[in-house]
């Protein structure tokens, strides 16, 4: 657009905006996640209490810091150069490096939920799929969402607010070839868990939180 009233061209500016990543995980990544899932079952119960709406979830431990050298650093870096490093200003004086600070397992069952929250003591979080057993398309066709303004059963969901401070959302309607995706996002970004219905099988995910470990300063 131009005319005798401007000079130069009408542009739009489109300012920063935060993000999350999303990537799916190897054959053999899933298959030790599986392998962790299976060791630790059941031996720490996960305290939290945005978690008493699903019936079994238990804490996990990361041997040799495999999960997150591997997968979650790499991700903290990526993120970096795709949106902004957030650790650089959380507060701290001095550099520290990211640690895995909580990482958990979540088995749910039909009718559970996980409501609207935030990871408020941390800097990331992340979500990783490890078994979907029902299909969304179903899910959303069942009456209590089919017959809803918004067909959100079964789903996983993030909301944030836009320029104009109106609510977005942004959903992940799942099937089985959702299993092995990892979602990596800002932990203060608020997202949440629909149930499922008229599904015996258990859906299991892995959750975690990043953070940075205050107890040692970086030399890099």
């Amino acid at each position: 657009m131009t005319d005798q009233n401007f000079y130069g061209d009408i542009v739009p500016i489109i300012p920063p905006q935060l993000g999350w990543l999303q990537g799916k995980l190897s054959d053999k990544s899933i298959e030790k996640l599986w392998d962790c899932v299976e060791k630790y079952k059941g031996i720490n119960t996960f305290d939290n209490q945005v978690l008493s709406n699903i019936s079994s979830h238990w804490s996990l431990c990361d041997d040799n810091n495999w999960l997150f050298n591997t997968i979650l650093l790499p991700l903290c870096q990526k993120y970096a150069s795709c949106f902004v490093n957030l650790g650089e200003n959380y507060g701290v004086t001095q550099r520290h490096n990211y640690c895995l600070s909580s990482f958990w397992v979540n088995f749910q069952k039909q009718n559970e939920f996980n409501p609207l929250h935030i990871h408020s003591a941390a800097i990331y979080s992340f979500v990783i799929w490890l078994k979907i057993p029902y299909d969304y398309r179903e899910q959303h066709k069942i009456p209590i969402s089919d017959n809803s303004s918004d067909s959100s059963a079964s789903d996983f969901q993030f909301f944030y607010t836009n320029l104009l401070g109106g609510h977005n959302d942004y959903n992940y309607c799942l099937d089985k070839t959702s299993e092995g995706t990892i979602l990596f996002f800002p932990s203060k970004l608020p997202h949440q868990v629909y149930p499922f219905f008229n599904c015996d099988e258990y859906r299991v995910s892995i959750s975690g939180n990043i953070t940075l470990d205050t107890s040692k300063v970086s030399i890099n």
